[in-house]
């Protein structure tokens, strides 16, 4: 039985003018007529496939309704760009196929997958399944609405980083994960009592290897069958909306695996990748680089970026190794690589293309999150191309992470000598939009749970965790936590096993889980966090204090009137008539300390709060006597009222 929205049409699916944009790659939505697709012609209801493979002698269609027959569905040549199509009547959705693709080079023969398929067979199986994404009925309207005035420059962005397969398991069912509607019923309710205004998930294209956790993906434009259907994972995305939660998806466009079955070698010949290995092939990886100036991959490329926007309703993408496409010796050695045109290591063409996708999708979706995970210097990363920049909205701050865990690190009685890993970030924070990472990357290959990163006893690593979130979370900058970190993971994330979710038996866990509920729900309800991107929300009290490992800031708003003084103790020594300077006489309300004891602590505190004395210290003409509890952050808020 045929199902989903059939294209009536009797014209030509792909024209002379999609053809052209093709060729001259801005056609940026090919998936509406290359891949296969529920049509009618000649008054028969069926499949329409088009492929490209420029340098193929001939191409079929195989699949389980004519037994993977060589010969049976023979495709067309319809234009010299190498544009292959075939219309096969009587077949419904559901259909598995894959193309069988003799080179006219060498005459080869390859079984490949549709690299715009829409769904495909679970692994180990590779074939692409026939599938109409026009099925399911959206109810994420009101979401869409609110998000027209949505400005994630000045608005709280706290992002929960997630992998589908091992965020909670069934035991009982032999450990298997749980679907996508299955993760709707749990995983939403649990953003939402925590406070995150983002769910991030690790890439959720088909790729054949689970131990890539999806980095390694060939299925570009099909959401991984593990979990579901296609339909299964807009509900997930439609209840995250209706629940108030934006949903960012890890993308990959810097590299592709080697697999028989996929794009590398796709008719013989080096069709998406350069033939150069030098160019095309990242040996540190086992993998493919994409040719970014060959414009039949950029029309594939920034198609699949707006296929996720238009189909699957994503709020933003966090586009994957950005530095690897940037640098053409990326992790190469001398005579491994080659210069660009004048001479330089930089990748001239993925440059352009960067700028371009950013373009495309910010003319499309002007509210959307574009996130570059770039780890060098390059400048302007986040910032316009009009400007010069490559036009991303936001990028990982890699320096913040690898600075601040460095300094975590070390025993607090050494912390004095290492006091500009916490302060070097000053002079640079307001280079770019930047988001503060703590990610899946932090708790893997040896690198031990952030909880176990800590050091000192038990009491000690949980106080040090909440101080470190206590700071990611006042710093100018959008947040990002890895899931298990939240509530202090004691093991590596283990992709093959759930979080260790029975360890909320115990306090300190619970205790450290809602140290950082609290920290989302300060971030999204007090206004002076909001300004992460603007130098006037940000401003040192004092950021000299190495002898004591202290810190002193403000966070400001918009409005004056929205201000927060945060104070940072990094030694487990009490900081007991603590003075540090602030803007205004009056009350300042103790609004969070992490030593409180519901988070585990001490119970050290300021008793609600701290009078302002007429002294002045710090620069300004009021100061506030305080208690610094031990490896502890505290935040102060002026109440005006009194």
């Amino acid at each position: 039985m045929t199902t989903g929205k059939i294209d009536t049409t009797e014209q030509p699916w792909l024209t002379d003018y999609d053809l052209h944009l093709f060729c001259e790659g801005s056609h940026f939505r090919i998936y509406d007529k290359f891949g296969a697709h529920l049509t009618t012609q000649n008054g028969k209801t069926g499949i329409r496939f088009a492929v490209w493979a420029p340098n193929a002698a001939n191409v079929f269609v195989i699949g389980d309704f004519n037994e993977w027959s060589s010969d049976a569905n023979p495709m067309e040549l319809i234009h010299q760009s190498g544009v292959w199509t075939t219309f096969v009547p009587d077949l419904a959705e559901g259909a598995i196929y894959k193309y069988a693709v003799t080179s006219r080079v060498d005459g080869s023969r390859l079984e490949k997958t549709d690299p715009i398929g829409f769904a495909s067979e679970v692994r180990p199986k590779t074939a692409s399944i026939v599938h109409s994404l026009d099925q399911y009925e959206w109810n994420d309207s009101k979401w869409f609405e609110e998000q027209k005035s949505f400005n994630s420059l000045q608005s709280p962005v706290s992002i929960y980083e997630l992998h589908l397969g091992s965020w909670r398991r069934v035991p009982e069912e032999g450990n298997r994960w749980l679907t996508y509607r299955e993760m709707a019923d749990e995983l939403v309710p649990y953003l939402v009592e925590m406070g995150y205004t983002h769910l991030e998930f690790l890439p959720v294209s088909e790729h054949p290897l689970d131990q890539s956790w999806g980095y390694q993906t060939l299925g570009l434009f099909a959401a991984t069958s593990r979990f579901g259907e296609p339909e299964d994972l807009m509900f997930l995305i439609d209840k995250l909306h209706q629940a108030g939660i934006g949903v960012i998806v890890d993308w990959v466009p810097a590299h592709f695996p080697r697999d028989g079955h996929g794009l590398g070698r796709f008719d013989g010949t080096h069709v998406y990748e350069h033939a150069d290995p030098r160019q095309g092939e990242h040996r540190e990886w086992g993998t493919y680089v994409y040719n970014y100036g060959r414009h039949e991959v950029k029309n594939f490329l920034i198609s699949n970026a707006l296929f996720w926007f238009d189909k699957f309703h994503i709020d933003g993408m966090r586009v994957d190794a950005v530095a690897s496409m940037l640098y053409l010796d990326y992790a190469r050695k001398d005579g491994e690589w080659v210069a660009n045109q004048y001479g330089g290591r930089e990748n001239l063409e993925a440059v352009e293309f960067l700028r371009r996708l950013n373009e495309v999708v910010y003319a499309e979706y002007p509210h959307a999150l574009m996130i570059a995970e770039e780890s060098t210097a390059w400048p302007q990363v986040a910032r316009p191309t009009y400007l010069g920049g490559l036009g991303f909205g936001l990028k990982w701050d890699m320096g913040w992470m690898n600075d601040t865990l460095k300094f975590m690190a070390h025993d607090p009685v050494y912390r004095r000598y290492h006091h500009n890993n916490l302060t070097f970030r000053g002079l640079y924070q307001f280079s770019e939009n930047f988001v503060l990472p703590l990610s899946h990357d932090e708790v893997v290959h040896g690198k031990g749970s952030m909880l176990n990163k800590m050091p000192g006893d038990v009491w000690q690593k949980f106080a040090n965790l909440r101080l470190l979130y206590g700071y990611q979370y006042t710093l100018p900058g959008k947040k990002l936590l890895f899931m298990g970190s939240e509530f202090g993971q004691w093991k590596e994330w283990n992709h093959d096993d759930s979080l260790d979710w029975h360890l909320l038996h115990y306090e300190t866990h619970r205790g450290l889980q809602r140290w950082t509920k609290d920290l989302n729900h300060l971030y999204k309800d007090d206004a002076a966090l909001h300004r992460d991107c603007e130098p006037a929300g940000f401003e040192w009290i004092d950021c000299s204090d190495s002898d004591q490992s202290v810190l002193s800031y403000i966070r400001r708003g918009e409005n004056p009137e929205d201000m927060l003084v945060i104070a940072a103790n990094f030694t487990p020594v009490p900081r007991l008539g603590y003075r540090i300077g602030v803007p205004e006489r009056g009350f300042w309300r103790e609004v969070l300390n992490s030593d409180a004891t519901e988070y585990g602590g001490s119970g050290l505190g300021n008793f609600g709060g701290v009078w302002s004395e007429d002294q002045p210290h710090h620069a300004r003409n009021h100061s506030l006597t305080i208690t610094l509890p031990p490896l502890s952050i505290v935040v102060f808020k002026l109440n005006r009222e009194d």
